[in-house]
């Protein structure tokens, strides 16, 4: 089983990926290019209009030709700020159209892929790192975009109109200015790759943040139950105390950064303004070349320094998009096949011809497993924790591939067939169901999406959870919590049988689905699930053997294979494991049933399979 990779997605896969989503918006990338060009036109002919402008003060007398050409200059000036003005909205209105765009169509494409994730995958991850991610990755590109298209580039342009202006005027100083441009960028992009460790550890931090946050939320009434809430806080106390360090660290290096910063600022401005004096004395440059100079200065200035700090926000923004485009770089576990076709199911037969499933050769869960299983057969999976009966159906449902031997239904491979066509023919109760934080009807209604509000009722009502829901003030508008916590787990196995009855498919699976009702419940459920089950072929894990002596046939499974098969009566009375697990439980029994002799009279009810943890190994989330 794989371990979450600590592997971060590269510069170049992280541009492809929103390069991907944005070029698919030319007109508004057109629209944005030219406002920028535009401001940048605007921002550089002004201070040439204000040059004249102080000239004409230093060297005329107030005539009227003067007067009339200073006021021609202050007008061009003005128009110059207008049309900034304007390429400022047009940039600023569509950026914020395209980027909205984007973003959605960002997030909806992450959450298909990682949807499609194996099972494997999700149990060895927090939930809460994994959402966490996905909002970092729709963030990080209104950063990374307004870094490289709102400052990176208008940037470039300004500046090098500065040069070429300033190089008319004095090479010298054009000179001097693209020294200083050139020296200043690539330090900021030596020390901001030095740096780069540094953010990619607080992204991480961040993230383990969230993961340690969530986990803890999840299991809030563990923590209560087990009095861990100060437990709980030291470890959360740890997992903080880990971002604070790695965070000052980061904050501190910006600190070193803009000391730097500062010296070269001071420095250029007075080498450049002491270098305009010298021109000055000889007479190669005019009092508005000062004006020139100056204006250029601070306005490269200001976008230099925000430039540092965009790069900062930029490489923070490429970390947290880096740790989702490499989830979105991981190749899914579990996936169709290029040619796979729907499932067209013309009988519900099943069979598993030869399979073997393992995570390493050592530890075989199922090995060389062979069942089948007649359109319409009702079967039972029973043996110990661990045997391997969990795995026969997460395998069924293709949660994982299998390494040997094949799965089929109705003489099809199942791995030749898309998954979503594979389940749409099979229903599954879970022992322990676990539910949307939506409306009960939606709940429901999950089990046919197209379903009327009378079908939903009716399921309902023949999975007896009517009676509860018609007393909630809500009835079937009332929401059960996240993971259906509102309700108690008889509801929420009702709810889910209600949305397996409403399904409707011809395969069924059932993973112990009444363990959770009380006595009159499961009598009333029994029913339910036997008109459910007529026509269906049905796979029934079973821990309580008590609930399955009606089956056709009762598969043991013993260290991943069969071990013996048959019915009830057959194998209570044959000297075998399943003699053994029935000699620990009595009671309970669902219509006319055999006890043998030598039964005990106290019910034990088996444990609940472990083999999830055997398929996640000793993985801890990362």
């Amino acid at each position: 089983m794989q371990k979450e990779s600590k592997k971060l997605a590269s510069a170049r896969e992280v541009f492809d990926v929103y390069w991907a989503n944005t070029r698919q918006y030319g007109l508004l990338l057109g629209a944005i290019g030219g406002g920028l060009i535009l401001m940048q036109v605007a921002t550089l002919s002004a201070p040439l209009f204000m040059r004249q402008f102080f000239n004409l003060l230093a060297t005329h007398n107030p005539d009227a030709a003067t007067l009339h050409t200073l006021t021609t200059l202050l007008i061009l000036t003005g128009l110059m700020y207008l049309l900034n003005w304007i390429g400022h909205r047009l940039e600023g209105w569509s950026t914020m159209i395209m980027q909205a765009r984007v973003m959605a169509d960002l997030l909806d494409s992450a959450f298909g892929y990682l949807i499609k994730h194996s099972h494997n995958f999700f149990i060895s991850r927090f939930a809460g790192s994994l959402t966490h991610r996905v909002n970092k990755f729709s963030k990080a590109y209104e950063s990374l975009f307004d870094t490289v298209i709102r400052s990176f580039f208008p940037t470039f342009l300004f500046v090098t109109g500065a040069i070429v202006v300033l190089s008319f005027r004095s090479p010298i100083l054009g000179l001097g200015l693209l020294v200083w441009v050139v020296l200043f960028v690539t330090f900021q992009i030596w020390v901001s790759l030095l740096r780069q460790p540094l953010r990619v550890a607080r992204a991480e931090a961040d993230t383990h943040v969230t993961g340690a946050l969530a986990d803890a939320v999840s299991n809030q009434s563990t923590i209560l139950q087990f009095s861990g809430e100060k437990h709980e806080q030291q470890i959360f106390r740890r997992v903080v105390e880990k971002w604070r360090a790695i965070t000052l660290r980061s904050w501190f290096a910006d600190e070193y950064i803009w000391m730097t910063v500062g010296i070269f600022m001071i420095g250029i401005e007075i080498a450049l303004l002491y270098g305009a004096v010298q021109l000055w004395s000889q007479g190669r440059v005019t009092i508005g070349d000062f004006i020139l100079i100056q204006a250029y200065l601070l306005t490269t200035f200001n976008r230099l320094v925000s430039i540092n700090r965009e790069l900062r926000r930029f490489y923070d923004a490429f970390a947290d998009a880096s740790e989702m485009v490499g989830i979105l770089k991981t190749p899914h576990e579990v996936s169709d096949k290029s040619n796979a076709k729907k499932l067209k199911v013309s009988t519900g037969e099943v069979w598993f011809d030869d399979v073997s499933f393992y995570f390493n050769k050592q530890t075989r869960i199922l090995n060389r497993f062979n069942l089948k299983i007649d359109s319409g057969e009702r079967i039972a999976l029973v043996g110990p924790s661990g045997a391997g009966k969990s795995t026969v159906t997460k395998l069924l449902l293709r949660m994982f591939d299998v390494q040997e031997g094949a799965i089929k239904i109705g003489g099809t491979d199942i791995s030749k067939v898309t998954q979503e066509s594979l389940r749409e023919v099979v229903a599954f109760v879970p022992q322990e169901p676990v539910l949307f934080h939506r409306t009960l009807m939606e709940n429901i209604r999950y089990g046919r999406r197209d379903a009327t509000d009378e079908e939903v009722i009716a399921a309902a009502k023949q999975a007896h959870c009517h009676e509860f829901i018609s007393k909630l003030p809500e009835t079937y508008n009332t929401f059960v919590g996240e993971r259906g916590v509102k309700l108690s787990g008889g509801e929420r196995q009702r709810v889910a049988i209600a949305r397996a009855l409403l399904k409707n498919s011809p395969i069924l699976v059932l993973d112990e689905a009444t363990s959770s009702l009380d006595s009159e419940s499961e009598s009333l459920i029994q029913d339910a699930l036997e008109t459910l089950m007529q026509g269906k072929t049905v796979v029934v894990i079973a821990h309580r053997l008590s609930t399955i002596m009606k089956m056709d046939r009762i598969i043991v499974v013993e260290a991943g294979s069969i071990a013996a098969q048959g019915t009830h009566l057959e194998l209570v009375n044959q000297d075998g494991l399943y003699r053994k697990l029935w000699s620990i439980q009595a009671g309970g029994f669902i219509g006319d049933g055999h006890k043998p002799k030598g039964d005990n009279d106290e019910e034990i009810n088996a444990e609940e399979d472990d083999e999830e943890e055997e398929l996640a190994g000793d993985e801890k989330p990362q």
